[in-house]
């Protein structure tokens, strides 16, 4: 680690040339001024060269510095804390390399003088001295080199460890490779998907689009090796999962890439992934799968996030049901869309509820828009209908102010504030809207009219 110490310590001293030449001892340097510190803070004021005291007020020093992005201060105290590794406790002394990796990768990350270079260096000496996080440190190494771009280098990485074996194979050694492999098939996978967008600037009867093709066919079998292993491990693998469907759908295999998309949503064993329903469900779009089969996939989509921007799709189909249970579902998603304040400003959310609830009271069915404003009655006029609201929507989109000051009518009636307030604005192209828009609120308002509100 002596090389990896004279690293930090040109870090440590490069940003200012005031500060006071350090003095090397043992593997590590030290700064004056931070032995003292080290050397007392414990102990509150006494010099006690305790190891172990000195160690954890390093690693305090160092958790500070970082919250307060002291990349340099941080440096400075890691190439002390470096002496931890020589800690006579067998635990500490264990734990010491994942620690030393976890807080000095963090630090060469945003060190502004760091480097790639830098970077590598102390990667491969941690992943020789920390063998039971080399499979760890190798994937987070190749993270960092995809970061800057070094595909090649990342890859090679990875390629590393996947070959590599330490003692008898554990479950979460297997675990670890899986996961390497998938990564390596994902920049395998970026590969493929360059030749592919090359592949239709060709001709079909060209020699090099037949000789593309042979070379995307066997990229994709090395990539579909490299994945599909780890999709049969419960988890979130929606990047991979991506992947491998297109690559499926490309070659035509309809059935292969249904299967893993309808085993990602369903099956139990992996957890509650709002992702997974989203794929499934654009997947049997792209399939013109029935419309009983799109809704039973958004109905479960629908029931994790209900103000997913698919959920307007969603009411759509609802809508279009013969099913008169789901026609009545269409009104609650919508409800709910417009329940949640990053939704408020959603002009089709809003265009959708009044169209629909104009079609829901003519077809005579007041009792569904009365059980969805039962519970909204006490807080959506505050929400979405003051007179602080009429004046802001009107002033920056009419089409909103309108559509929502219909809603507000049918539900509150023609005598609540932000309907009036819209009424009452002069605007010539909307003139025939608002007259229109009165009328219907005259007669489908499920509020007496005899109630002012």
């Amino acid at each position: 680690m002596s090389d990896f110490g004279e690293e930090l310590t040109k870090l440590a001293v490069a940003e200012n040339g005031k500060r006071e030449t350090s003095v090397f001892s043992n593997p590590g340097m030290h700064f004056p001024w931070l032995q003292n510190r080290v050397e007392t803070v414990v102990t509150g004021g006494k010099r006690k060269r305790d190891f172990t005291q000195t160690t954890s007020a390093c690693l305090s020093f160092i958790h500070e510095a970082l919250l307060k992005h002291q990349w340099q201060r941080a440096a400075e105290y890691m190439h002390s804390y470096l002496q931890t590794l020589e800690d006579s406790d067998t635990y500490k002394r264990q734990a010491a390399p994942e620690i030393i990796w976890k807080l000095g990768s963090e630090i060469l990350f945003y060190h502004p003088r760091s480097n790639v270079e830098t970077f590598n260096s102390f990667a491969d000496r941690m992943k020789n001295i920390g063998v039971l996080n080399y499979l760890k440190i190798s994937l987070q190494h190749a993270l960092y080199l995809l970061h800057h771009g070094m595909l090649e280098d990342a890859n090679r990485n990875l390629s590393d460890a996947e070959t590599w074996r330490y003692g008898e194979k554990s479950s979460s050694q297997e675990v670890l490779i899986n996961l390497v492999q998938a990564y390596k098939g994902l920049l395998q996978y970026y590969t493929w998907s360059k030749k592919k967008m090359e592949l239709s600037e060709l001709d079909e009867d060209d020699y090099a689009y037949t000789a593309k093709t042979q070379n995307m066919l066997s990229q994709s079998c090395k990539t579909s090796a490299s994945i599909s292993a780890l999709l049969k491990t419960p988890g979130v693998w929606d990047p991979f999962v991506k992947s491998y469907v297109e690559m499926l759908e490309f070659y035509g295999d309809q059935d292969g890439a249904r299967e893993i998309l309808t085993n990602y949503a369903y099956d139990e064993k992996f957890p509650s992934n709002p992702n997974a329903h989203i794929y499934l469900y654009e997947f049997l779009k792209r399939e013109k799968a029935p419309r009983a089969k799109l809704i039973s996939v958004l109905k479960i989509l629908h029931e994790i996030v209900p103000s997913h921007p698919l959920m307007l799709e969603f009411h759509m189909l609802l809508r279009k049901s013969e099913t008169e249970e789901h026609r009545k579902l269409g009104l609650a998603v919508l409800f709910e869309v417009l329940d949640f304040a990053g939704c408020t400003k959603n002009i089709t959310a809003w265009k959708y509820l009044a169209q629909y609830l104009k079609q829901t009271l003519m077809e005579s069915r007041p009792a569904w828009v009365e059980e969805e404003w039962k519970s909204r009655r006490s807080w959506w006029p505050a929400f979405h209908f003051s007179f602080f609201w009429a004046k802001s929507d009107w002033k920056a989109d009419t089409g909103l102010a309108c559509e929502k000051a219909f809603v507000a009518g049918i539900l509150l009636g023609k005598d609540c504030r932000y309907f009036r307030y819209i009424l009452k604005q002069g605007h010539e192209t909307l003139k025939k809207k608002i007259k229109r828009m009165k009328k219907s609120v005259k007669k489908y308002s499920i509020v007496n009219p005899d109630v002012c509100t």
